[in-house]
């Protein structure tokens, strides 16, 4: 025979299964560390939660010396309000995670009803039956959609140290290309001047000094957009970095880092993408995830309500003085007329091959990016290898050949001049070549260990940089 007590304790029972869900001590820092172990080119700052003095501190501490691409990265990941932003979400998700294996509190209800002289006071408590059977489940569910919400953290904090080095590398390279520029703006004054003097004696036809006076015009055009280029990836920099007011003074390195004398084969990157990419993982995990859920959509059916009451009904009667006691139960049940659970199924079996589909996408897609990424930095390293083994020595020769002749009076200073020029446009094409590569070094470990990575098409600095090489 159906009886309260014993009811109340099997659902009670079967809540426990839940477990104690307690929100994360450290606010899910332990967990976002390891995931990003390895990811990071590194670097392993724990990432920031909001503006603090001990993170300007540590900031402040960053910044005292030339900037490196490792203290970029550090001052990102404690400084960046995007990703205080992102770790804000993954505290969300882990409230709601704790919410989901709460048990749900139990309704209580109370009536007064008058009737002549009778007075009849109603008290009930009521529970969500559904909501108790279910709460295993429910709290799974969100326990699972927790752990996809950490791996999404995770690819922030990977793609947020990527995007961090790539801005320095770009800021670093552009500030070396405008010293660069400058320096070929003097040579080509120092021409115009003499082009204007020996016109002016008779030694020089106007034509000649109108050509080196447009190559005064023409080098200081490309000294203010390189100018121009160098702050814009600056100030990408800075906002990576959430700096603002005098923060934005630093310093940066001078130079970017040497080519590695050497480089490894990977004949196995696309099972490492596959093994270590966060978006794969996220992607299986939320595979899982939604097949689970389709379950428990199909074992409930229709029946996605069912709620207990036990009442206690106490009538008084003030013209004898009597009272009366009632006790009672009463369960409400949702009527399968209309709705049978059919669009649920439905539902839940097009999330699921939706998320299979995605599985299989993300996959494919990071198969090819691995690939792509492996194919892009090769060739960026031979190339940088080239301008640097190659081109910039022969181009070094040649000038110190014509120094050779001018000064045995065998070619003019005009001639010097030029090739002045060329040199240092050659060497530009070097330092984009090498930033290319540094550019495809950060996009393959992003593709191969942590997320897609947005590849810029390869070398088009160093390939317009010789172009204007030869057009010197």
């Amino acid at each position: 025979m159906f009886s309260f007590p014993k009811s109340a304790t099997a659902l009670l029972a079967l809540a426990t299964l839940a477990g104690c869900a307690s929100l994360s001590p450290d606010g899910n820092q332990t967990d976002i560390n390891a995931l990003t172990a390895g990811k990071t080119a590194g670097i392993t700052a724990p990432v920031g939660r909001g503006d603090s003095a001990e993170t300007r501190e540590a900031v402040a501490r960053l910044l005292a010396g030339p900037l490196n691409a490792e203290s970029a990265v550090r001052i990102a990941l404690l400084n960046n309000p995007g990703i205080h932003a992102s770790m804000a979400s993954l505290g969300i998700s882990d409230a709601d995670r704790v919410r989901a294996g709460t048990l749900p509190n139990p309704h209580f209800s109370i009536g007064r009803f008058v009737e002549g002289s009778k007075v009849e006071i109603e008290r009930g408590i009521g529970f969500n039956v559904i909501g108790l059977l279910t709460l295993p489940w429910r709290a799974s569910y969100q326990n699972q959609q927790h752990e996809v919400a950490k791996l999404q953290a995770a690819q922030e904090v990977v793609k947020l140290a990527a995007d961090t080095r790539k801005a320095w590398i770009n800021a670093v390279a552009a500030q070396q290309t405008a010293s660069y520029m400058k320096d070929a703006k003097e040579a080509a004054e120092a021409s115009g001047e003499l082009a204007r003097r020996l016109a002016r004696v008779g030694n020089w036809s106007k034509l000649n000094q109108a050509r080196e006076q447009a190559f005064v015009a023409d080098a200081a055009a490309q000294l203010a957009r390189s100018q121009n280029t160098a702050y814009a990836a600056r100030e990408k920099l800075v906002r990576l970095m959430g700096l603002w007011g005098a923060q934005t003074q630093f310093t940066l390195s001078e130079r970017l880092p040497d080519l590695p004398k050497s480089i490894a084969d990977m004949p196995d990157i696309e099972a490492r993408a596959l093994r270590d990419r966060l978006d794969v993982r996220a992607s299986v995990a939320q595979a899982g995830y939604v097949a689970d859920n389709m379950g428990l959509t199909r074992s409930t059916g229709f029946i996605n309500a069912l709620d207990a009451k036990y009442s206690r009904n106490t009538t008084f009667d003030n013209a004898t003085g009597d009272k009366e006691i009632k006790r009672g139960w009463e369960l409400e049940l949702p009527l399968p007329i209309f709705d049978w659970g059919g669009a649920s199924n439905a539902r839940a079996q097009g999330q699921y091959m939706q998320s299979v589909a995605r599985v299989r996408e993300t996959a494919i897609q990071a198969r090819s990016e691995a690939r792509e990424s492996y194919h892009a930095w090769r060739t960026a390293h031979d190339l940088a290898l080239h301008y640097r083994d190659e081109v910039v020595p022969l181009r070094r020769f040649i000038n110190n050949e014509l120094l050779l002749r001018y000064n045995g009076m065998l070619s003019s200073v005009f001639d010097l001049l030029a090739d002045t020029r060329t040199s240092i446009a050659a060497v530009n094409a070097s330092i984009e070549a090498q930033r290319d590569f540094w550019l495809a070094d950060t996009d393959l470990q992003t593709t191969l260990t942590g997320t897609s990575a947005g590849m810029a098409p390869l070398a088009a600095g160093a390939a317009a940089g010789s172009s204007d090489a030869k057009g010197h």
